[in-house]
């Protein structure tokens, strides 16, 4: 039935965000026209989590060694924004967008439904 998913982010400064998911995260990108990169993205899922607040979405980058990839995007320029914690459900950490913009990435401890690289 499904396709794939279509994450959109919204920034203040697409332009660099997006050489910064080229250049810096290596993520593979066909041009849909006037610079518009569209990123390839690993294989994913989708959680729903409870809560009282107004609900929102948001955006992991799952890694399977959170340590190594921080320093492979920071060698590429990242800016490592929240250094890694440890949250039990597993490792989290995040960089910053060149607008920005926070991007997590985490080390899941829990069971996954994905199945590795693209």
């Amino acid at each position: 039935m499904f396709s794939g998913a279509h994450v959109v982010l919204y920034t203040r400064d697409a332009e660099a965000d997006r050489a910064f998911l080229k250049d810096v995260v290596g993520f593979e990108h066909v041009d849909a026209g006037g610079g518009w990169l569209i990123f390839r993205l690993p294989p994913a899922e989708i959680a729903v989590h409870p809560t009282t607040d107004e609900p929102k979405h948001e955006l992991y980058l799952m890694c399977e060694d959170l340590t190594d990839t921080l320093t492979t995007l920071e060698d590429r320029g990242a800016e490592i924004s929240r250094a890694i914690t440890d949250q039990g459900w597993g490792l989290l950490a995040a960089v910053r967008l060149p607008s920005g913009t926070e991007l997590p990435l985490y080390e899941p401890r829990h069971p996954t439904v994905h199945t590795g690289s693209p």
